[in-house]
């Protein structure tokens, strides 16, 4: 994986990794306070600020990734190009950059914010809840991908209508249709009415 300074493990002074927290935010997405992110994902979970990225090549295609084995949650799964959590104070845009970037070994050509969506979504699986207010982010890739391997097991440029044929037969996020569809309107200024999403 790249080594950012965001992403460099620290050490606390007795030698253990610090607790990674993730911010607080209330039902209008003001900051509240932080949480450790395991514990923000304990039910009934705590509403936390996220972001999803949606990229596209030139033909329109969606750039999806199929979660990695190892992943504590929602391993194994397909979901939208990239998502996460910012830092405490950190900006959500420079957050969905930098994650992209550690996930994928690419930086987007254009990305551009896409609004906001809340969601309560509970993972069956393991357990774990996605209560979110999830700022979304839609874009170009236009140079190779370098996965990480921890992060991602595969990826695939689809089409709308390959989506819904993948969507009908492989396992997907819990989250995944609530971002997509409520990004759907800047999907379509950045792709075009042509190419269907």
């Amino acid at each position: 994986m790249p080594i950012t300074p965001a992403t460099e493990t620290h050490s606390s002074s007795n030698g253990t990794a610090e607790a990674i927290l993730l911010e607080l935010v209330d039902e209008k997405g003001v900051t509240i306070g932080t949480a450790e992110k395991l514990a923000a994902h304990q039910p009934p979970g705590q509403l936390h600020r996220a972001f999803s990225v949606f990229l596209f090549d030139e033909q329109g295609r969606l750039l999806l990734q199929q979660r990695a084995l190892g992943k504590y949650h929602s391993p194994g799964v397909w979901s939208n190009t990239c998502c996460g959590h910012p830092y405490p104070g950190e900006a959500p845009f420079a957050a969905a950059a930098r994650r992209t970037y550690e996930e994928l070994g690419v930086s987007p050509s254009l990305l551009a914010e896409a609004g906001t969506v809340r969601y309560n979504h509970p993972d069956p699986a393991s357990g774990l809840v996605e209560q979110e207010f999830n700022h979304l982010f839609v874009g170009l890739v236009q140079a190779p991908l370098v996965p990480d391997p921890e992060e991602v097991g595969q990826t695939a440029f689809v089409t709308a209508a390959e989506l819904a044929e993948r969507h009908a037969r492989d396992p997907f996020s819990a989250w995944f249709m609530t971002v997509l569809d409520a990004a759907r309107p800047a999907v379509r200024e950045l792709t075009g009415e042509s190419a269907g999403w």
